[in-house]
């Protein structure tokens, strides 16, 4: 019996009831997001959970050996030069180890270079809890420089995988600066929970297992692993043209990461609310990481160096408030308002430049290329840090949010000088 092609109106006792017997079609399927579409492609998701893992503890490290050190022996001053230290030591070492990553493959260096790092960390453990002498605790953190740069090697990866994939590319690009956001916001907050929930060694021990059980895990993905270049003839990227102005925009925009957390722990301070200061700085990495996803789903429009310019120029101008809110109102949660909005510039900013530190960098020694552009934001985290405290001290608190917006204006005027040259390759 064929069925009516209309629905058919019948009614019983004291109701209307309608049947409609046309054919259904198939649902129509959502399309997947691009950050969906990302992790669909083949072996990404296994070296990305590796990858988590692993970089975790870098944001946890530094708080770790803080509490670690001054709760045993009670000096700020020794853990705030121990720290530093290990910072200068891995803008020293990390380039290095990059190149090794570059010739040899990830899998290769990655597992030995990180157990090295981690025997560094277990090593200040002991000498902090066995009262060993001073020089030990710098020698053991300094040999935590040899952590590969975890976030240059997946960038890497993603580069390998997409190649000719622009758009794909750039989510992927925006992807990894959310993680490296997330991590400085959760690393923190879990180590500091860590140190005094349990014992002052906690928040270490975990961070040698994430980090030891994450690269582990990375490097066993050999399948996405880029191919080694051994007998590359590249030059070295610092020489590559376009890469010494990006490095010097990352030295500046370093200054403005180191000086904003000092200035803001201090003003803090002086409002009487010191330990709210983690708080308030992880909302500007909060809004640093949901504007990093956000970026990865707009259309862009124009060229990449164009919209690097427009990015700092953001970014300075942002800054502004942070300064404002703590000179007009004195508020720390009017501050911490501004810094949320004012982070949202941060990632938009940051995959943009590595995306051109990517099209700049040498064939053969991108992880190389990288590991420089985070060498750059160490040298000025340690220079901001130390033009923020000299103001804090010397000036006020709120003179302090001055270093920032200054650091960010240099980065300006040196993205607006720079004119750049053919690249080596597409990102």
């Amino acid at each position: 019996m064929p069925q009516p092609d209309r629905p058919l109106f019948t009614t019983t006792a004291d109701a209307l009831v309608i049947a409609d017997f046309s054919p259904r079609g198939p649902r129509r399927r959502r399309a997947p997001g691009p950050y969906r579409r990302l992790l669909a492609t083949p072996g990404a998701r296994a070296f990305t959970i590796g990858n988590l893992l692993a970089r975790l503890p870098m944001g946890m490290f530094g708080v770790s050996a803080v509490v670690m050190i001054a709760g045993t022996r009670g000096s700020y001053a020794l853990a705030g030069a121990v720290t530093a230290t290990g910072l200068a030591a891995t803008a020293v070492v990390a380039p290095w180890t990059a190149r090794l990553v570059d010739r040899h493959g990830q899998a290769k260096i990655a597992v030995p270079a990180t157990l090295l790092a981690a025997l560094g960390s277990v090593a200040l453990l002991l000498c902090v809890r066995l009262g060993a002498p001073v020089w030990t605790l710098f020698l053991s953190y300094a040999a935590t420089a040899t952590t590969p740069n975890l976030g240059g090697m997946s960038r890497a990866r993603w580069a390998h995988l997409l190649v000719g994939d622009e758009r794909a590319l750039h989510v992927a690009n925006s992807f990894e600066q959310a993680v490296d956001e997330a991590c400085f916001m959760l690393g923190p907050v879990l180590a500091a929970f860590l140190c005094t929930a349990l014992f002052p060694e906690a928040g270490t021990l975990t961070g040698v297992a994430l980090l030891v059980t994450g690269v582990l895990v990375f490097a066993a993905q050999r399948s996405t692993e880029p191919p080694a270049h051994r007998h590359g003839v590249s030059k070295a990227p610092f020489r590559a043209p376009g890469i010494p102005p990006l490095l010097a925009v990352c030295l500046a925009m370093g200054a403005v990461f180191g000086s904003m957390e000092v200035v803001t722990i201090a003003f803090a301070d002086a409002q009487g609310h010191r330990s709210a200061a983690g708080i308030v700085l992880a909302l500007q990495a909060a809004g640093s990481c949901a504007a990093g996803l956000a970026y990865g789903t707009v259309r862009r429009t124009g060229s990449l160096e164009d919209r690097y310019v427009w990015c700092v120029a953001a970014m300075t101008a942002l800054l502004t408030l942070p300064l404002l809110a703590a000179s007009v109102t004195g508020s720390l949660l009017a501050l911490a308002a501004a810094l949320l909005v004012a982070g949202m510039a941060t990632a938009p900013t940051m995959v943009t430049g590595m995306a051109l530190v990517q099209r700049h960098t040498p064939p053969g020694r991108l992880n190389e290329g990288l590991t420089l552009a985070v060498t750059g934001l160490l040298g000025g985290i340690a220079c901001g840090s130390a033009a923020g405290g000299w103001t804090v001290e010397h000036v006020s608190p709120v003179a302090g949010y001055g270093i920032p917006v200054t650091a960010s204006a240099a980065a300006l005027m040196t993205a607006l000088a720079w004119r750049p040259t053919r690249p080596y390759a597409s990102p």
